[in-house]
């Protein structure tokens, strides 16, 4: 059994080819995938050659932890059906080439325990429940820690707002830097950072990757508050101490989503509470995906590209 695959053979080289696959056990299910995004965070970080290396890294490798499709065998012990429609957070299972993060592919095996079951309807959206996720671990849905200001209006800052929106007591502030991605708010204020005199926010998340943010998110806090840093950076982070020490500030990073945080996702948006709409702005067949990545990655009118991979049903 083989599949077509997104490959990134090395830095800014990515190709698309085809792969044998891991022949699939008792535990586990093949699925077809229909539907996969593109992460204009770790993946960026990977295509450029400057993610910071950390256990799996390094090349070739298929990319991609956004997969939505359905299985097609399932093995006895798997725990699924044959028809089940499923989202996917990536798969090893390309045998010498890396699966980091192996979703990026038409075809995968993956661990049933792995998938999670998603409604049909939500077709492409479903690719979204990783960075929902995501964004529900930052508070792990608790009120008491929502952010009153977020850092970046890209769709992890965008499911943070409305999240923060939906879950606690005030719609939070989010700054923007970036002109073309100001619009689109729902229930919550953006805002140019230079246009905002507040300097008394108790939560802060930042999800803009920015390394040298730090001096200037304290500079914002209130005594005793809190910044979360929810994205990826690719060099180190410092900060003055002494403007952090009149503050008594608190500084702790959000690492990656566990599987309450995908259930907690999955059930926000399931009730109605979270919304996935307006956050794809982009579509390419599978078979285009090298102009696919180059456009996600250079491209600040997209906020989220999915590739199709329909046409090799």
């Amino acid at each position: 059994m083989d599949t077509v695959a997104v490959v990134l053979r090395e830095p800014k080289r990515i190709e698309v080819s085809r792969l044998d696959l891991t022949p699939a056990g008792n535990e586990d299910v093949v699925v077809k995938v229909e539907w996969s995004g593109i992460s204009t965070g770790t993946e960026r970080l990977l295509w450029s050659g400057r993610m910071p290396h950390f256990p799996g890294m390094g090349y070739p490798l298929v990319p991609g932890y956004e997969s939505v499709g359905r299985v097609v065998e399932a093995g006895p012990q798997s725990g699924r059906r044959v028809g089940d429609c499923v989202f996917v957070p990536g798969a090893r299972c390309y045998g010498d080439v890396r699966g980091l993060f192996g979703g990026a592919a038409s075809t995968v095996v993956v661990p049933g325990a792995r998938v999670l079951p998603v409604d049909d309807a939500w077709a492409d959206r479903g690719v979204l429940l990783a960075l929902a996720a995501t964004a529900h671990h930052v508070t792990e849905g608790d009120v008491a820690r929502q952010p009153d200001l977020i850092v970046g209006h890209g769709v992890l800052g965008r499911l943070l707002a409305r999240m923060a929106t939906a879950f606690g007591e005030h719609p939070p502030v989010v700054w923007e830097t970036d002109a073309t991605r100001s619009h689109g708010a729902d229930g919550y204020t953006v805002i140019h950072p230079d246009d905002d005199e507040r300097r008394d926010y108790r939560h802060i998340v930042d999800v803009s990757g920015d390394s040298d943010i730090l001096d200037t998110l304290i500079a914002r806090m209130a005594p005793g508050g809190e910044i979360a840093l929810a994205g990826f950076y690719d060099t180190p982070l410092s900060f003055a101490f002494p403007p952090a020490f009149m503050r008594e500030a608190r500084i702790r990073i959000a690492a990656q989503w566990r599987d309450a945080d995908l259930a907690g996702a999955k059930e926000a948006i399931e009730t109605g509470r979270v919304s996935l709409d307006g956050l794809i702005t982009h579509h390419a067949a599978a078979s285009e995906a090298v102009a696919a990545y180059e456009t996600a990655f250079n491209d600040n009118s997209c906020l989220k590209m999915v590739l199709d991979w329909r046409e090799y049903a």
